[in-house]
């Protein structure tokens, strides 16, 4: 259905394969095209500090596909780069009251939970 398409790139100006596969997984998911490279996506993302979300809103289309290894990198996809340990936040446990360590940063008023509560509560 699709067929490969050659897209310049938006910062540096090279040409990149926009590929059939990558056109069917961005049409799937309501993307827009990329206008950016893999490696000049990789480089902005780095730039915002920014390792778990591909951006908000109208700013998803260039988000962090790797266009020229094949898969669609980020969480262990066995392409596109490797962005490092994931910063940890500390926080109580909102059910048992133990120090936990968790991924995002808490903020008032929502519960966290510890490893332990959060496996028994999902089931």
């Amino acid at each position: 259905m699709y067929n490969d398409k050659n897209l310049t790139c938006a910062d540096c100006g090279q040409e990149f394969v926009f590929t059939a596969s990558e056109q069917d997984f961005y049409a799937q998911r309501g993307f827009t095209e990329p206008r950016r490279c893999a490696s000049c996506r990789a480089s902005r993302k780095a730039a915002r500090g920014d390792g778990d979300s591909y951006g908000g809103g109208s700013s998803r289309g260039g988000g962090g596909y790797s266009s020229g290894a094949g898969s669609y990198g980020g969480g262990g996809g066995g392409g596109g780069y490797d962005r490092g340990p994931r910063e940890m936040f500390s926080a109580t446990c909102s059910n048992c009251g133990k120090d936990a360590q968790v991924p995002f940063r808490p903020t008032s008023g929502k519960p966290v939970y510890c490893s332990d509560c959060f496996r028994s509560m999902r089931g």
